[in-house]
C-alpha cells in the first residue's frame, strides 16, 4: 500500500504466492495467486483468510459487503467463497479460463481465454438454488456479422481565415532523406522535432490544424490529440 500523494511506502504483505489478478473494496483487498488461493488482505496490511481454489487463481472479485468472494482459476472454472470459507459452489465456464472479472449489481462479468464475455447470476437467490442443485442453462449469444469497414483518408478542409477562430496548432507534411515527416510550423514549438502522424494522410507540402500538439513522455518528438483537419 502505498500513500496516493506522496508514494510513501505505507506496508507490504507477503501473499501465499505470485499476484495474478487484484479486486479491491472499502477497507480489503483481494489477491488471486499462482499458488490456488485468493488471499484477503485488510487495508491495515494484515492477512484475514485465504479462499483455496482448485489451481492459480487467474482472477478475482468480492461482493461490496464481503459476504461473496468469486474466483477463476487455470482450470477453466469459476469458484463463489463465503465469507467463512465455505465454498457454495464451482462452475465449468464453457469458455475457457476467466481471465478478468467484474462482480456488478450480483452478476459477475468474465472475459475467458477464448474471446468469450459471460455474465453469471451471482444473486443470493441463485446461489442458494446453486446450493441445492438447480444451475439454469446457459443461453449463447452471438454477435451479429459486421462488414468490413475501409477507413477514410478524406479530411475535413478548413481555410487560413477560419484558424483564428478555431485555434489549433499547424503542421507540415515535408519530405526528409526519402521519407514523408511531419513537423510543426506554428511557433513556440520544436521545428526540427517529428510529429506523430497518421501516414496515411501524408501528403508532400501538405499543412494540417490539429487540436493539440505534446511532447512525448520520452522527448524528442510530438504526438497529437485531437481532429485533424486539412488546410485549404
Amino acid at each position: 500500500m502505498y500513500e496516493a500523494r506522496t508514494g510513501e511506502d505505507r506496508w507490504r504483505t507477503r501473499t501465499s504466492g505470485a499476484v495474478l489478478f487484484g479486486w479491491q473494496e472499502g477497507n480489503e483487498v483481494f489477491a488471486g495467486s499462482a499458488r490456488n488461493t485468493v488471499d484477503r488482505i485488510g487495508k491495515d496490511g494484515r492477512l484475514r483468510s485465504a479462499y483455496r481454489c482448485d489451481a492459480s487463481a487467474f482472477s478475482c472479485a468480492a461482493s461490496p459487503d464481503g459476504r461473496y468472494v468469486v474466483a477463476g482459476d487455470s482450470y477453466s472454472s469459476v469458484y463463489c467463497f463465503a465469507r467463512d470459507g465455505h465454498r457454495p459452489w464451482k462452475l465449468a465456464t464453457g469458455r475457457g479460463s476467466a481471465y478478468s472479472m467484474q462482480l456488478h449489481d450480483d452478476h459477475l462479468y468474465i472475459v475467458t481465454t477464448d474471446g468469450s464475455l459471460a455474465c453469471i447470476d451471482a444473486s443470493d437467490s441463485a446461489i442458494a438454488a446453486a446450493e441445492q442443485g438447480s444451475v439454469p442453462k446457459a443461453r449463447d449469444v452471438k454477435a451479429a456479422a459486421v462488414d468490413a469497414v475501409t477507413p477514410s483518408a478524406e479530411l475535413e478542409t478548413v481555410t487560413a481565415s477560419e484558424i483564428a477562430d478555431s485555434g489549433g496548432v499547424i503542421v507540415e507534411c515535408v519530405e526528409d532523406c526519402g521519407h514523408l515527416c511531419v513537423r510543426v510550423a506554428s511557433p513556440s514549438f520544436d521545428p526540427t522535432w517529428h510529429v506523430q502522424f497518421p501516414k496515411d494522410i501524408r501528403s508532400p507540402g501538405a499543412r494540417y490544424l490539429v487540436a493539440e500538439v505534446v511532447e512525448s513522455s520520452r522527448g524528442g518528438f510530438y504526438r497529437i490529440r485531437g481532429d485533424i483537419r486539412r488546410l485549404a
